[in-house]
């Protein structure tokens, strides 16, 4: 990358998209359909490959490699829709006052051995994402995450070596169906939670009740109600719970506590420690603040960069949010199936088009485990006016009340179909 090459690509009126992800595409394909011509450029700091991220929590147990998820690469794919690539590329800051973009390589952000570079901007689409929380008591160096197709590809290559103990800290969605996946491809699943059940932040208990004895019923150790204190790589000549440590160097030993209970739960506060060839983290996601503030659109680290909610604008001019980085009415909005709407209205919105502006509808919920099924539509959320419309060993269907008794949201669970003799 350098200054040259990249004050070629700039255009004062061109569309610039950060970030090269589902969301970032998908705006691509719909400002394509209706204009050939507007410069567009894609930055990413990635190559820009285009994938579809939710395989990343099934693709295990079906021995997909990372090359086997990637639908086209990104200077095919840029090829293929003439729009300009700049790979591997970090933006530092965004001027909105002069609409330019600040650039460096992603790959030397040493601030004293890089090229820095400028492109400007006639309108500019965030769509970065979020990345995973990594709690003070999970390492970077030594936990991995599922959150984009090269971490994935390397756990992969690690667990492609036969039967591993994996520990997973986090039991919400992703948590949980990566649990299964690894279940299913052979490995040894620990899965470690704050909560008492799976997906506890989300649903009430009664239904999540029911997905925690699935849960274990497959023969995945859920540990409920625990948080990991610590995890560190054990050295030869290190006391482990007795054993010889050697037979166990260079696995990772997670320490984790009970927590207590308001409900007089366990408050035994003795840390416990299990010992695993892998940790992954699903604790949550968070989205980066440098450019949300560079750009003064307003945001919260948690639910992302909030937007108009018909026009997906933010507060800052010639600027939107789409995907895992933005959020509507300070709900995040973290799910593929708006994705194709919210683009088609930026789309729209970029190129002066008439259109009746985005409305947001929740999609429905599935967990992607065999074990249960699990739907949920509406925004769920575990506090609240729960109420049981029918239950039954075979399944449970629940509602949301709001203040004005109207469903807000709803949950079906269902126990797997008995295949027949």
């Amino acid at each position: 990358m350098n200054a040259e090459t990249l004050s070629v690509t700039s255009s004062d009126n061109g569309v610039v998209i950060i970030g090269a992800g589902l969301a970032g595409w998908h705006v691509i394909d719909a400002i394509r359909a209706k204009d050939k011509e507007i410069p567009i450029t894609l930055v990413t700091t990635d190559s820009g490959d285009r994938y579809h991220k939710p395989m990343l929590t099934m693709a295990i147990s079906q021995n997909k490699r990372a090359s086997d998820l990637v639908r086209a690469s990104g200077s095919d794919a840029a090829k293929t829709a003439g729009v300009t690539l700049l790979a591997d590329t970090q933006v530092t800051d965004i001027d909105t006052a002069t609409q330019q973009l600040q650039l460096i390589s992603a790959n030397r952000p040493d601030p004293a051995h890089t090229d820095y570079a400028t492109i400007s901007y006639g309108k500019l689409v965030l769509a970065m994402g979020a990345h995973p929380i990594f709690p003070k008591s999970l390492p970077e160096d030594l936990v991995w995450h599922v959150n984009h197709i090269e971490r994935f590809g390397q756990l992969q290559e690690k667990l492609a070596t036969g039967s591993q103990h994996v520990a997973i800290v986090g039991a919400g969605m992703v948590g949980t169906e990566i649990a299964e996946d690894l279940l299913k491809a052979g490995h040894q699943v620990t899965l470690i939670d704050l909560n008492d059940a799976p997906l506890s932040q989300m649903l009430p208990p009664k239904a999540t009740a029911r997905i925690a004895k699935a849960v274990q019923s497959q023969g995945i150790n859920f540990l409920g109600g625990y948080q990991v204190s610590g995890v560190r790589r054990i050295n030869d000549g290190d006391n482990t719970n007795g054993v010889n440590a050697h037979e166990n160097e260079g696995k990772l030993q997670v320490s984790y506590e009970p927590i207590a209970s308001s409900s007089g739960g366990n408050n035994d506060s003795s840390s416990q420690t299990v010992i695993v060839d892998h940790v992954i983290a699903s604790t949550g996601l968070t989205v980066d603040d440098k450019l949300p503030i560079a750009a003064g659109v307003e945001f919260d680290r948690r639910t992302g960069i909030v937007v108009d909610a018909p026009t997906l604008r933010t507060h800052a001019a010639n600027i939107y949010a789409i995907g895992d980085c933005m959020s509507i009415n300070g709900v995040a909005c973290r799910y593929v199936a708006p994705l194709r709407a919210q683009a088609a209205t930026i789309a729209d919105d970029i190129l002066g088009l008439e259109h009746g502006g985005y409305d947001h509808k929740p999609p429905m919920i599935r967990l992607k485990n065999k074990a249960i099924s699990v739907m949920a539509t509406g925004v769920p959320q575990a506090n609240g006016n729960w109420q049981v419309k029918s239950e039954s060993d075979d399944e449970l269907i629940m509602e949301l009340l709001d203040d004005n008794n109207d469903i807000s949201a709803t949950v079906t669970i269902k126990a797997p179909a008995t295949p027949s003799a």
